[in-house]
């Protein structure tokens, strides 16, 4: 049996997932043969996958999304860097309630992608998603070296919002390790910049932008990419309508055209880097899953990932999470024989996300016996 399920978000962990999938499992087949390869997609909850897998932790005190410093972890192992933009301009360094869409800024994700460079990175998987931010990467081009300044020659404010102030763009001063280091930009996001389906009409509200924050963050990033146009050429512009530039407030963009990134879906990616295909060679059975499989789990999610590996290798696929929101049709389309919700056991959601552990090794129990009995 192997366990390859992202995490459930707000209750357990993609180890902590695994962990309780093989206690129910051994329940039912006491003895049974399980490995555990915990995924991500390149989202909040990337480097603990990357830990799970081997790789060893480092941090960084670096500037938080708000201006505070905040402690951010990244992994590395053998030159190659699993970095978290969330680790450092995440939601989950505001206080809660507390939003800044116009002035939330990207540069502590600079200065980490500089501490892993500093400790010997030579490969970047750059995990996007869970941002606070919408400045088009405009702060972790800053840390990392550029300069955006606005008409009176000194430098614009932090945040998305002043990004409408912008005069010139200067990327020369781009820190000379990043020539030489492959970065890949990983997301299941491939939103453009702008317009109705960039990163602020998309994404803006989730981090407390008004309707009128949309339209002044869309009309900044816009000017953004229309300086940026002057300073590095018509790249910009293509990069802008490229897929993921739009992801975690626009800092895809800014790795594109500042980074020279490559954009791959995330857990295309994190399979890679996890180790999943030997894994899954030596497998009979797969289990996948995450906190909600919806819609969007359809569109570059774990589950999605892991379930077409899965059925390219012809084995079966079932999967657990915290609520299901697909059809039976939708989740065969996607290779998934079946669902086990913990909402099924446990129908009010407080109670549900509260006892999530207990709760999926009943889940896993009975996906044994259902199977494997």
């Amino acid at each position: 049996m192997l366990i390859a399920a992202d995490k459930f978000k707000g209750s357990l962990t993609a180890v902590e997932v695994a962990e309780h999938v093989t206690a129910g499992l051994r329940r039912a087949v006491p003895g049974l043969d399980v490995a555990a390869v915990p995924v991500a997609d390149g989202g909040d909850g990337t480097v603990a996958a990357a830990l799970a897998a081997g790789f060893t932790r480092h941090e960084a005190r670096v500037t938080g999304p708000s201006g505070t410093p905040v402690t951010a972890t990244f992994a590395l192992r053998g030159g190659i860097a699993v970095v978290e933009m969330a680790e450092a301009s995440g939601l989950q360094h505001l206080p809660a309630g507390v939003f800044a869409p116009l002035t939330a800024t990207t540069y502590g994700t600079g200065e980490l992608l500089l501490a892993a460079l500093d400790a010997g990175a030579t490969s970047i998987v750059f995990g996007v998603g869970g941002s606070a931010t919408t400045d088009g990467g405009a702060g972790m081009l800053t840390a990392l070296g550029a300069r955006f300044l606005g008409a009176d020659g000194e430098p614009v404010a932090p945040g998305g919002g002043p990004l409408r102030d912008l005069a010139t763009a200067d990327l020369s001063g781009l820190d000379p390790r990043l020539a030489k280091t492959e970065i890949v930009l990983a997301s299941d996001v491939d939103n453009p910049l702008t317009g109705p389906k960039g990163a602020p009409a998309v994404y803006g509200p989730q981090k407390g932008a008004s309707e009128a924050d949309v339209a002044t963050l869309d009309a900044a990033l816009a000017h953004y990419a229309e300086v940026l146009e002057r300073a590095v050429g018509p790249k910009a512009v293509e990069h802008a309508l490229a897929p993921g530039a739009g992801a975690a407030g626009g800092i895809g963009y800014g790795a594109l055209v500042g980074l020279d990134a490559a954009f791959r879906p995330g857990i295309d990616v994190m399979l890679d880097v996890l180790g999943f295909a030997p894994a899954l060679a030596k497998a009979t059975f797969v289990i996948t899953g995450e906190g909600s499989l919806d819609t969007q789990t359809l569109h570059g999610k774990a589950p999605a990932g892991v379930a077409a590996a899965a059925r390219a290798a012809g084995l079966d696929v079932v999967a657990v999470c915290g609520r299901l929101q697909l059809t039976q049709e939708a989740l065969g389309a996607a290779g998934i024989r079946r669902a086990y919700a913990l909402t099924d056991l446990e129908p009010d959601p407080a109670r549900c996300m509260a006892e999530a552990g207990p709760l999926l090794e009943r889940a896993a129990e009975q996906l044994a016996r259902d199977f494997l009995v």
